[in-house]
Formats: C-alpha cells, structure tokens, sequence
C-alpha cells in the first residue's frame, strides 16, 4: 500500500488530514486517516483512524519508498505487534495527560 505524502508531512501539517484508502485481502476498502508515525525498537510505524464509525486503531508498519511514496506493512509477529500496540498506547496516554 502506498501514498503520497512523507513522514514529515504527515506529522507536521496538523491543518489537514491525510487520508489513506486501506483495501483488504477480501476486497473490502475503507478510508483512515493517518494519525502519525512513530518509531519502536528502531522501526517505523503509522496509526490510522478508520473512517467507519468504529473506535478502531490500525497500526502498520511503516517504510518510505522515497520523499514521496511510502508503503504499509502488515506486523505478522505477534511479540512485535504486542510491543508496538503497547508504545502506542502510552503515547496516546502521555499526549492526553499534555492536555
């Protein structure tokens, strides 16, 4: 999966949302906004925000392509996906208690 924007644009241009059209394996496509990209254990990830009405957070790992392209990963093990989904949520914790 791939877009058009880099890392920085992402986490700098607060003014407007990026939107991400994810499709799945069984063909389903759903809008997410990118929430930002944040590193674990020296890799690259990105939380998005499906747009469909559930409290949902899909996290992927993230690699750019180039300055203008960057793709999605699927995080197949589940350790990792134990470790990132866990950086996230304090992040999300100390952002809220920021203000």
């Amino acid at each position: 999966m791939s877009a058009n924007k880099t890392k920085d644009e992402i986490l700098d241009d607060e003014d407007e949302a990026m939107f991400i059209t994810l499709e799945f394996e069984d063909g389903e496509e759903v809008e997410a906004e990118a929430m930002g990209v944040f590193e674990v254990d020296g890799k690259e990830y990105i939380a998005l925000i499906p747009d469909d009405g559930s409290d949902d957070v899909y996290i992927y790992g993230y690699n750019e392509v180039d300055d203008e392209e960057f793709e999605l990963v699927d995080i197949e093990d589940e350790a990792e996906f134990e470790r990132v989904v866990a950086e996230f949520d304090a992040l999300m914790a100390a952002e809220e208690a920021e203000g």
